[in-house]
């Protein structure tokens, strides 16, 4: 992968970034979306916002090597802290965190999205976080895609403003990806039923306290949901 030739989930991000958009790239890495949105002339201009040292430096040799410091702004910072008011930003990129890291990195400094009307977020594990997340904060679901790279399954979640309300199924499986029930969505979900079965399993010959009844109530209800879902 690089800044001409991303990885297919990047590359999968990338598709849902409006032409001539202002991108902020929360934990950018080496910067290479946002050179390649630009290279690709999707981007008009971009930040890259990283909080680690290492990547931060990477990301500035980066666009430094692709010669795009005039369109490029790499700013060490902690999540949107990495966002000012004068950059017009209308689009925010955050890939590659789990989903409850990307919605507290929303929740902590919310007011840095005062301009912005796009989020695209790929969590690598829970998206339901930030399903809650956006219902909370009147963003709504505009598409959502799933797709295996590497024997690991991503999912991406496309924001827009407005209100939405969800089911339980919807909230954990994702409104979009049920209704198309792909390859990698089956292969994901039925890993997931076979992990919650052998945590049950482990749950049958443990001392029910309340608090291991509960968890084995939730993980029951969530079993019910999946099922359904790969039967329909």
């Amino acid at each position: 992968m690089n800044a001409q030739r991303l990885s297919e989930r990047l590359t999968r991000v990338a598709s849902f970034i409006e032409k001539g958009s202002i991108v902020a790239d929360i934990g950018s890495d080496h910067a290479y979306l946002p050179c390649y949105l630009v290279h690709q002339q999707i981007a008009e201009k971009a930040i890259a916002g990283e909080v680690a040292k290492g990547p931060y430096e990477s990301a500035r040799n980066q666009v430094r090597a692709e010669q795009l410091q005039e369109q490029i702004t790499v700013r060490f910072a902690n999540g949107l802290q990495a966002i000012e008011k004068e950059d017009s930003v209308d689009t925010v990129t955050i890939a590659g965190m789990g989903g409850p890291l990307i919605a507290s990195i929303l929740d902590q400094d919310i007011d840095r999205l005062i301009t912005v009307d796009r989020l695209i977020l790929q969590p690598n594990i829970h998206a339901k976080a930030i399903r809650e997340w956006a219902i909370l904060n009147e963003w709504k679901l505009i598409a959502e895609e799933i797709l295996q790279e590497d024997d690991k399954i991503y999912e991406i979640l496309v924001l827009e403003r407005g209100k939405m309300s969800l089911t339980a199924a919807q909230l954990l499986l994702g409104p979009f990806l049920m209704e198309d029930r792909n390859d990698a969505f089956r292969k994901k979900w039925e890993k997931e039923s076979a992990e919650w079965e052998r945590i049950l399993e482990a749950i049958r010959v443990a001392e029910l306290s309340k608090d291991v009844q509960m968890k084995k109530d939730e993980i029951e209800e969530k079993l019910k949901i999946v099922k359904e879902a790969l039967s329909a």
